[in-house]
């Protein structure tokens, strides 16, 4: 027996098939079960350019996701609107008794998700939302005394402690998938250009997108696994995974992923578990404390006085500083919409440290040009660069100092050529500067 006759999937960060926790939790509930995607005009509108490497990504996951979908006997809806009104608007016409959909710890996507509720409750319906994004999430990794883990070592020592096999298995969607509903005969998908927005070079990079490319970039990455907690400190290596952008959108499961780490021996993927965990600390991080969204964890911070000058901002975000590793870094971010991790780091810390302009205004710049920029992440790692490195977000600590002596700005000297992204370069005789194009952890 069901709980519905007739619900609505809503997906969001989730766009794949396999192992979606609300679509399965849907599937499981409902005679039968519509799936629509909303392409978000409040979100879509407030996008600085109209060339976007993030549109044109999703909506490249999106048209493999309606594949998929199809071949299960169901299909996608894919509206272009409003999400807060749209969703329960179908809603009522499909004569919907519930809406499930997963979890969005961004504030933005909270309140949107209140109003949506809101409104289906003013119909008799009801909205249902899974944990998908994460492992762990809110108030399930907790101190002692009850309350949130606002420094990472202690928090990932308590995941560590509480992660077992129920908690990395998969949702077998398919278990329940003859019960997707088709979409209407006609239903057409948007095209970049309907969307307002122009063609990028996404399709040049090295970027696979959809599930599919999600697929075939960890299976990529397994063999190299062992080795990554060395590699992933040098951009001139293939150390990393380059998943950010699917974990991002979700075109890859983090119980997959936090699996192959888990099950797996050695040092490089229990690095590499680590870094996953970041993932889940960054969350609950946020839901406890949405300000750190646009501020700094310890509100204080946010009335230091940065005497940075407004030239210097915008010579480092056109690579115009003089410094090589620098600017070969902010040309890749423009040409590619990637950084390397470290490369991250090099750049902020050089910007709010070298510089002394607002991490703000740097956050906000890769926000608008990662294709990967992530609400949670973004702000903390940009924090970073100045607190001490060692207590994270909860610092009452501030460290003025730079990463000229880490391994990531020694990692221009490996032996690939840095003036692949610094092309003046190669007019001054005598100089060779290393580095390598990569994509993300």
């Amino acid at each position: 027996m069901t709980a519905y006759d007739t619900a609505l999937f809503w997906f969001r960060r989730d766009l794949r098939d396999e192992d979606n926790a609300g679509l399965f939790h849907a599937l499981a509930n409902a005679r039968r079960v519509h799936c629509v995607f909303v392409f978000d005009r409040e979100i879509l509108e407030a996008l600085p350019a109209r060339a976007d490497r993030r549109v044109e990504f999703i909506l490249a996951g999106v048209a493999e996701l309606r594949e998929r979908l199809r071949s299960h006997g169901g299909g996608l809806r894919v509206l272009h609107a409003h999400a807060r009104e749209a969703v329960a608007a179908l809603a009522r016409e499909l004569g919907a008794g519930a809406v499930f959909a997963n979890e969005d710890y961004e504030p933005a996507a909270r309140d949107r998700d209140a109003a949506v509720a809101k409104t289906l409750e003013g119909s008799g319906a009801r909205l249902h939302l899974a944990k998908d994004q994460a492992i762990f999430a809110r108030d399930e990794v907790l101190t002692q005394a009850g309350a949130p883990f606002t420094v990472f070592t202690p928090y990932k020592n308590a995941w560590l402690r509480l992660v077992n096999a129920y908690y990395l298995r998969g949702y077998p969607v398919e278990k329940y998938a003859g019960r997707l509903a088709p979409e209407p005969a006609g239903a057409a998908l948007p095209t970049l250009e309907g969307l307002g927005f122009a063609k990028t070079n996404l399709s040049t990079l090295a970027l696979p997108t959809g599930a599919s490319g999600a697929r075939a970039l960890l299976a990529d990455f397994l063999p190299r696994l062992s080795r990554y907690h060395e590699a992933r400190d040098f951009p001139a290596m293939k150390g990393v995974s380059y998943l950010s952008a699917h974990n991002r959108f979700g075109t890859v499961s983090i119980r997959t992923l936090a699996r192959e780490a888990w099950q797996a021996k050695g040092e490089g993927a229990a690095t590499w578990l680590s870094e996953l965990i970041w993932r889940d600390f960054y969350f609950q991080i946020l839901h406890h404390h949405p300000h750190a969204a646009t501020g700094a964890f310890k509100r204080q911070y946010d009335a230091i006085r940065w005497p940075g000058l407004p030239e210097h901002l915008a010579a480092w975000r056109e690579a115009r500083t003089g410094f090589p590793i620098v600017d070969a870094a902010m040309r890749q971010l423009h040409a590619t919409g990637y950084m390397h991790n470290r490369l991250r780091m090099v750049v902020a810390s050089f910007l709010v440290k070298d510089l002394l302009v607002d991490w703000r205004d740097g956050e906000e710049w890769f926000w608008d040009t990662l294709v990967d920029a992530d609400p949670g992440s973004n702000p903390a790692n940009c924090v970073w660069t100045h607190l001490t490195p060692a207590r994270g977000p909860g610092s009452d600590q501030i460290e003025i100092g730079t990463l000229a002596g880490s391994r990531a700005w020694q990692s221009r000297e490996q032996s690939h050529d840095l003036a692949e992204f610094v092309g003046h370069l190669r007019q001054l005789p005598g100089v060779r500067y290393q580095f390598m194009e990569s994509m993300d952890d």
